[in-house]
């Protein structure tokens, strides 16, 4: 096939649609794994045998459903800051963008943004950020929660291992998604063992979301905030078939919880009532 370098118009389009692309891929990686699931402010240590262990796997995701279910019924309202930051190196070239945002959630499935400021890469902000935002509204929707729960009904989940770290004793699974859609992930996350909540998620989309990926992870990292956990900081990489490398950081500041109901205590479930309590959940705990 012949190239004709010197036709400058040609080389111009080929490289504006390839950098759009680009950027989207992270927002669709994203959306793949769900924006309200989550790295690197806990480090844990090394897993020990699941024989010490207290409980079992299937006791762990039962209670895992459960007090992600209680948990999502409590929680009214809360506000909160982020800060978005993208970085792409690579074909055709290097490109940057942060946005600060205030968020608003009011329950059962209501969220307000409001873009403080805005600097970089402008067709990262409107391409990539707002985008974004737009998608988790989305994802509010009853039925894309009921589709992408961590549940039973969407996941296979594996014990691998019980932690005792400096911020309390974790149990760690491996998720497989029963379907490869692209709204599901596989990885390990760590639950914590009084909260029976998700902590800390490493991941990547069940199906790739596009030719045009080499490579997807994401790693996130969740806080604890009154009692609920709420997302910390969201690390992902996207590695480009063609060399680039796009890298999105978004931290989570300031939440205030201005509308909640009590949460309750959690008394340890038999496992016959496993199957049970795994299709009890139709909705996340994550928001």
């Amino acid at each position: 096939m012949k190239l004709y370098k010197t036709d400058i118009r040609v080389n111009s389009l080929i490289n504006t649609r390839l950098s759009s692309r680009t950027v989207l891929l992270i927002l669709l990686f994203l959306f793949c794994i769900g924006i309200r699931r989550p790295a690197g402010a806990q480090q844990p240590s090394m897993p020990v045998s699941i024989a010490n262990a207290p409980l079992s796997m299937e006791q762990v995701v039962a209670n895992l459903v459960r007090m992600n279910l209680e948990r999502s019924q409590a929680l009214h309202a809360y506000h909160g800051t982020r800060i978005y930051r993208v970085n792409y190196n690579g074909f055709p070239g290097t490109r940057s963008a942060e946005m600060v945002v205030d968020v608003k959630y009011q329950s059962p499935g209501t969220k307000e943004f409001t873009i403080q400021s805005a600097t970089g890469s402008r067709m990262i902000i409107d391409k990539v950020f707002k985008k974004l935002l737009e998608a988790e509204k989305e994802a509010l929707a009853a039925e894309t929660q009921r589709h992408t729960a961590l549940n039973g009904d969407n996941y296979d989940f594996t014990l691998v291992g019980f932690e005792s770290t400096p911020f309390g004793s974790m149990y760690v699974l491996i998720v497989e998604p029963k379907t490869k859609d692209k709204f599901l992930y596989r990885g390990r996350i760590w639950v914590d063992a009084e909260d029976f909540a998700v902590v800390r998620l490493e991941a990547e989309p069940a199906k790739n979301p596009s030719f045009w990926t080499k490579s997807n992870e994401v790693e996130q990292v969740y806080m604890k905030v009154n009692d609920f956990w709420l997302p910390s900081r969201n690390h992902s990489v996207t590695t480009i078939r063609l060399g680039g490398r796009a890298e999105l950081t978004i931290q989570y500041n300031n939440y205030q919880i201005t509308g909640a109901d009590r949460v309750g205590t959690l008394a340890t479930l038999e496992p016959t009532r496993t199957a049970d309590m795994s299709r009890a959940q139709r909705s996340g705990d994550h928001r």
